[in-house]
């Protein structure tokens, strides 16, 4: 992940998100994801398509969640501690014995290594502009006002 290509507000975004479908549909955290700063997009691996109140119930959650201002964190622990409380399914074989666990609030925690928010009253709004499901997959395509 480069640095230069991600939006620290809509990365963040992106954390809360993931765990905002963690939580509501009990899937894992998105299988591919899109950050720029115009419009990003996540894809998640769901067994049915969502309905307009879902897609409406989860833009509604993520903005109550930024408007609790959280303060974002990070932290350097021992992979082997962070496997104790993360999925690190998705690192990469080489990843560094040392991992960067970085947290929104009590909200969510995540191993990543690209910038973030000091604290979530920085994101802004978030909108879901489009959603499409194909073959399993849930597409989230979303922005910052």
């Amino acid at each position: 992940m480069s640095e230069k290509n991600y939006d620290p507000r809509m990365h963040t975004a992106e954390h809360i998100l993931n765990q905002t479908m963690v939580r509501m549909f009990g899937c894992m955290r998105s299988k591919n994801t899109h950050i720029e700063r115009r419009k990003s997009k996540c894809d998640y691996i769901l067994p049915n398509p969502l309905v307009e109140g879902q897609i409406s119930e989860i833009e509604r959650e993520v903005n109550r969640v930024i408007s609790l201002e959280m303060e974002v964190t990070d932290e350097f622990i021992p992979k082997s501690e962070a496997a104790s409380f993360l999925d690190l399914s998705k690192l990469p074989p080489d990843a560094p014995e040392t991992l960067r666990v970085v947290r929104v609030g009590d909200y969510d925690a995540c191993a990543c290594i690209g910038p973030h928010v000091k604290n979530t009253r920085e994101i802004g709004t978030f909108r879901i502009i489009s959603t499409d499901f194909n073959n399993g997959v849930l597409r989230i395509r979303f922005k910052l006002v």
